[in-house]
């Protein structure tokens, strides 16, 4: 269920970056899809470091 919820939210933060992108808004998506996706690198991070 998890996947899922990350599949949604990257989909809904790409539709927000072709939709503001003629508001000179893009970037804004785009900041937050790479919070989520440095917030997701670095849990996987502390789960490997933490298993061995």
């Amino acid at each position: 269920m998890k996947q899922y919820t990350h599949y949604i939210i990257i989909l809904a933060c790409l539709l927000a970056t072709f939709f503001l992108y003629n508001k000179q808004l893009g970037s804004v998506p785009l900041l937050i899809l790479s919070a989520f996706l440095f917030y997701l690198g670095i849990k996987e991070i502390y789960n490997i470091k933490n298993s061995k």
